[in-house]
């Protein structure tokens, strides 16, 4: 849907409405939000206002969708493709506004009968017929030939050789014109710290056939002639803009001689336009060109951009202007700023002028000096290329890649397209099947009537009408779901409705709610269920007449008919054992043995305690908590302690029979803050000096669960548990552990047992703790193996988070851990939680991946349900589904507030469906179909080899694209990569998870880690999986002191890094600050308060607070960051050169890694050659 196009004529939900009487909008409008207390801690909803680019995009962009010019039609079928063998420069701004080719118009006299395009340059394709409701390209293609063409039309970049005579070069520069630069656009939200992308077959099993082990492709065959790093797009202060076409009629093609060996002519960037428009009717579709040199692969993509104009060459004046369709004619370019000729006769920009590289960038200056004049390219066939690792040869024989890594799609160039082009509308949920912007995208959404992006992102918005299609694609149909997410202030929470003692209305069948695509009939006595087609009368309570159109009266005035997303007011129907529910309680259980009181660990936690106890979680405006706190300490025993308000002192009572855990007294052990607040703070005062010299160096774990759950059974409610612990527990009781950690395992077929708990004790304990609604949230201090994958089974299958911090030291990780202790007490919860996800006729939920118990194959239980937890949802076909009524999916989530309320969360959302899979991939959506397939892998890795897992994510993500170039894409060479629009992200994705330390860890990485890091992504919604895996990377030396934008960020590769810059990269989980051994002294001293680079200290966990705006400007961008982000970023300052600037370079996901993951470059070669693998 354009943004152009008028908004639905439904009521701005959002903003208070006449409707909804007695349905006041909880802490709407600024108020505080009901169950969410005041905190410094937002969700992060993509990038804050302001991420602008300062200037023209960054070099190497691949614009992404983006809505069209106003009026302009829509082309959807974009393309991207790739010449493994060879790749040239490639870069521009992206177009709109060009007209469309007239249908038929003939050649212009004295123009050749093909376009003069050098090797790398751009050459668009033609757009396919319109299609609604899919992220649409930034500007659409347009493409040399005659020939009609299928469906999505590919548009290629094809590789001749370049003009060798001015007058050849002077007739292409005739048709071009100076149009406007693009703007800005934002950094991505990138992925990091290592983790993965998985996919599953269609069978659902992993199989260790597929891809081998894949290597470099860039160790043979002699370097590219006259490669010059491409033409960036011009900035804005340049003047410049793309150069448009200005062709009526269909465009030429030219077919140019081979160079003459030995002969290096000049590379020229042929000024390629883009059309916003499709072709007029009737005007054929060309093939693609076959004028490329012999034996080289071609790269193909939908360009959304054209290439930068070349600057004039000496020679005679340009031949007669081509007359264009609109505007005037294109002037010649007398001197362009920033377009010097270079040494060997070839054009390349300078890159001085770039906004977010603050040096002229010629290569990887920083890290070796550059090669000299390569000869020309040999021929060279993808299959029968080795693929030695890189790490196996030395340094000097390690050759550059023959691809330009500024030629293949940038994550940051489709980020930034997506922020320009759907950042400044709101998104309006009330059409069918919408792709919603990309989470990097700063978005507002409106509310019509389906389930806000916030809630629900889905792998694909136009989903296959069979099975046999669905398999044929091998596109997973899943959707991660967030039921508690939290809103920006702007936007109005969940509406909560009361129908009653009757309860919520139901259909008679399939139990599903009343939403807005419920079809009332019979003049509104009865409705139509839109899941399963069943007729159930309309209680008389809630009879309404309808309007001529058949929509019931008062529509607007119920947020269930109009809604895509509120609440219900549970009955006691609703209820454990038809009562209602008491608050919930929160109980603390400090580890005091030897580890935790040497650390400072233990009077850490009890100072912080006595205040953040004041900001338990609470309601609407509620002065104080209904949560009971209650406390334990223990090590190899357990301390209970009665702090009721009557009590002078408090009591210790001791249980040492951890065998047969109970609770020793009930009374004035779960107490309100307010009304014992002197005994519990005389409680926290007493608790570090009472074990200040203990000795005792055992814990147990397994008791301490188990006691406290016995304590929230006792008080017959819900509750969560905050366990401080920090060593294996080894001691006698149950759950007792050994130390099985064992590097001899990794890359064996026994190395998935360090994924799976040791004993099934723990697995059991947490099916209790479920059942009693006790939700553990689990903080580890370890100073070696811990057994993550056992001590975080009860707090993964309760819904609970395990928080951990490794060598923990006051000094340096105190602020990280208060954070995620505040955030985590303070942050909205539902406890007790039941989800169930209905679907209409022709598919089902089948499979479900999060943090959760199941019992049976359709209710996902919860013991706690937070604001950050997702549950990731996949669905299959058991019938056919129609294109007319599409697929629609209700998630109702049953809960216990805060305040011991039971309510119904319901989150509904409409898919379209489609028999044409050129429609499906032109809906997909690849950050969420990486959050998928990263927790598929971590999942398989519980029962198969990891080689067996990452062959399969290798090979599904093959199938996906093997299938969209056999079917969707134009017949071209098979030395063309072609990948759909909305996809072409999806290689550089995909290594990234394959790199990540769970799927390839290096030998620095610990088993804990892993099983950690697995645990943890497996609950991450889409958002925090996309900066996970692609980590943000800004440039901070050309920071805008006085505006509230970001710089442009920058791909995750080391040559993008200068010697003279500073950087900031986030992935998450930490934030990194890089500082060059060349940055100018003065930014040294307005950062860090020293003189040179050598007094920068490495050790320091927060910048000095300096009053200068560089300071100042450069701390907001590290506090932004970690308020946006569900976990405290640890700040870690890297230096040049220094030890740590390796840990750095492990997040740079776009090069080779140590431990051996492939380079960008390398594996979208190697994708290819299982893609051609799998056509042939």
């Amino acid at each position: 849907m354009s943004v152009n196009q008028p908004a639905h004529t439904g009521p701005p939900h959002g903003q208070p409405q006449p409707g909804y009487p007695g349905y006041p909008p909880p802490g709407y409008g600024g108020q505080q939000v009901p169950g969410m207390p005041l905190s410094q801690y937002g969700a992060y909803n993509g990038p804050m206002t302001g991420y602008q680019q300062m200037g023209g995009p960054p070099q190497g962009y691949f614009p992404s969708l983006g809505f069209p010019s106003k009026g302009s039609p829509v082309s959807f079928d974009s393309d991207t493709s790739f010449a493994p063998d060879f790749i040239g420069s490639l870069r521009a701004p992206a177009a709109s506004g060009v007209p469309p080719p007239t249908s038929g118009a003939p050649v212009p006299p004295g123009q050749p009968a093909c376009s003069q395009f050098g090797q790398g340059d751009v050459r668009n394709g033609i757009p396919a017929p319109t299609v609604s409701m899919q992220r649409p390209s930034a500007s659409p293609q347009y493409m040399l030939g005659t020939a009609p063409t299928p469906v999505s039309q590919p548009a290629t970049f094809q590789y001749a050789s370049p003009p060798t005579s001015t007058q050849q070069l002077t007739n292409h520069m005739a048709g071009m014109q100076i149009g406007s630069a693009s703007t800005s656009a934002p950094p991505p939200a990138g992925l990091g710290y290592g983790p993965p992308t998985s996919v599953p077959p269609a069978s659902g099993s992993f199989s260790a056939t597929g891809s081998g082990q894949y290597a470099s492709y860039a160790s043979q065959g002699p370097l590219p002639l006259n490669l010059p790093h491409g033409l960036p797009p011009t900035s804005l202060s340049q003047g410049l803009s793309m150069a448009q076409p200005a062709v009526s009629g269909p465009p030429l093609a030219l077919h140019l001689p081979s160079p003459v060996p030995g002969f290096v002519p000049p590379l020229v960037s042929a000024a390629a336009g883009v059309s916003s428009y499709p072709p007029a009717a009737g005007a054929p579709r060309p093939p693609a060109m076959q004028g490329a040199l012999p034996g080289h692969g071609m790269l193909t993509s939908q360009p959304n951009h054209a290439t930068s104009p070349p600057p004039p060459v000496a020679g005679p004046p340009p031949g007669p202007p081509m007359t264009s369709l609109q505007g005037p004619l294109p002037p010649t370019h007398p001197s362009q700023p920033g377009y010097p000729l270079q040494q060997n006769g070839s054009f390349g920009q300078n890159r001085g002028t770039q906004p977010n590289y603050n040096a002229a960038y010629s290569g990887p200056t920083s890290y070796g000096s550059q090669p000299g004049a390569p000869p020309p390219p040999k021929r060279l066939d993808p299959d029968s290329i080795p693929s030695p690792h890189l790490n196996e040869l030395p340094p000097q024989q390690k050759p550059r890649h023959r691809i330009d890594p500024d030629a293949i799609p940038s994550p940051i160039q489709v980020i930034e397209d997506d922020r320009n082009n759907r950042g400044s509308e709101p998104f309006v949920t009330g059409v069918r099947g919408q792709v919603p912007p990309l989470v990097t995208t700063n978005f507002l959404v409106k509310d019509q009537g389906n389930a806000s992006p916030r809630y629900i992102r889905c792998t694909s918005y136009n989903i296959p009408c069979t099975s046999d299609m669905a398999k044929q694609s091998q596109v997973p149909l899943a959707a991660v779901i967030k039921p508690l997410a939290t809103l920006p202030s702007e936007e109005a929470p969940p509406y909560l409705v009361d129908h009653g003692d009757s309860g919520p209305i139901r259909c008679n069948r399939c139990k599903a709610y009343m939403c807005p695509f419920m079809q009332f009939i019979e003049g509104g006595r009865r409705f139509q269920c839109c899941f399963c087609s069943c007729v159930t009368e309309v209680p008389s309570h809630y009879f309404q007449h309808l309007d001529h159109t058949g929509r019931r009266v008062d529509y607007y005035d119920r947020p269930e008919l109009s809604l895509g997303s509120y609440e219900f007011l549970a009955t006691v129907d609703y209820c454990k054992n038809n009562q209602l529910p008491n608050p919930p309680a929160f109980i603390f259980m400090i580890d005091v043995s030897y580890n935790a009181v040497r650390s400072g660990l233990v009077r850490l936690v009890c100072e912080e305690l006595k205040t953040l106890l004041d900001y338990l979680p609470r309601e609407g405006n509620m002065e104080e908590s209904a949560i009971r706190v209650g406390f334990v300490t223990y090590n190899k025993v357990l301390h209970f302690y009665n702090v009721k308000s009557s009590l002078a002192q408090p009591q210790m009572m001791v249980v040492s029979d951890v065998a047969d855990m109970f609770v020793p007294l009930l009374d004035g052990f779960l107490v309100n803050i307010n009304e014992s607040r002197a005994v519990f703070t005389s409680l926290l005062d007493q608790i570090p000096e009472m074990f200040a010299d203990t000795r005792e160096t055992e814990t147990v774990f397994g008791p301490v669960i188990q006691a406290g759950m016995e304590a929230l059974k006792e008080a017959e409610c819900s509750g969560k548990l905050f366990i401080f612990h920090t060593s294996l527990p080894i001691a006698e009781a149950p759950g007792k552990l050994k130390n099985r950690d064992d590097k001899k395992l990794i890359n064996t077929d026994k190395e998935k047992t360090l994924f799976q708990p040791q004993t099934s004790f723990y697995s059991n304990l947490a099916k209790d703790c479920v059942a009693q609604g006790c939700c553990v949230d689990l903080f580890l201090f370890p100073n070696q193996y811990l057994d993550v994958a056992t001590l975080g089974v009860v707090p993964y299958q309760t819904g609970g988070s395990v928080y951990k911090y490794a060598y923990f030291q006051v000094e340096t990780d105190q602020e990280r851990f208060l954070n995620d202790l505040r955030r985590d007490v303070q942050k909205e919860v539902g406890f007790d939680a039941v989800m169930r996800v209905r679907t209409s006729t022709g598919i089902r939920a089948t499979d479900f991946f999060g943090a959760f118990y199941m019992s049976n194959t359709t209710d996902v239980e919860l013991a706690g349900l937070d604001c950050d937890k997702t549950i990731t949802v996949e669905f299959k076909h058991d019938d056919k589904l129609s294109e007319d009524s599409g697929a629609l999916l209700q998630c109702a989530v049953l809960y216990t507030s805060c305040v011991g309320q039971r309510r119904l969360r319901i989150h509904n959302l409409s898919l379209n469906c489609c028999t044409q899979l050129a429609d499906l991939y032109r809906n997909c959506e690849t950050d969420t179909l990486i959050n998928f397939l990263a927790k598929f892998a971590y999942r398989g890795l519980l029962n198969n080899p990891v080689k067996a897992v990452r062959d399969t994510l290798i090979n599904q993500c093959a199938q996906i694209l093997a299938c969209y170039r056999k079917n969707c894409a134009s017949p071209s060479s098979a030395g063309q990569l072609i990948l759909p629009e909305c996809m072409k992200l999806l290689p550089v994705y995909l290594n990234c998870v394959l790199k990540s330390d769970v799927l390839q860890p290096g030998s620095e990485v610990t088993t804990d880690d892993r099983a950690y890091i697995r645990q943890l992504v497996t609950t991450m919604d889409v958002a925090e999986t996309n900066v996970f895996f692609y980590p943000r990377l800004l440039p901070l030396t050309k920071v805008d002191v006085n505006s509230d934008s970001l710089p442009t960020a920058i791909r995750n590769s080391e040559e993008r890094l200068s010697k003279g810059d500073i950087y900031l990269l986030e992935n998450g989980l930490n934030v990194f600050l890089w500082v060059g051994v060349n940055v100018q002294q003065g930014l040294i001293q307005n950062l860090f308060g020293v003189s040179s680079f050598s007094q920068i200290s490495s050790s320091m966990c927060a910048l000095p607070v300096l009053d200068n705006p560089f300071s100042k400007k450069v701390r907001s961008i590290i506090e932004m960051f970690q308020a946006q982000r569900s976990r405290y970023m640890k700040l870690l300052i890297v230096k040049q050169e220094d030890k740590v600037d390796l840990l750095f370079k492990h997040f740079l996901v776009e090069d080779k890694s140590v431990n051996g993951g492939a380079s960008y470059v390398d594996f979208l070669c190697h994708m290819h050659k299982e893609i051609r693998q799998l056509l042939s």
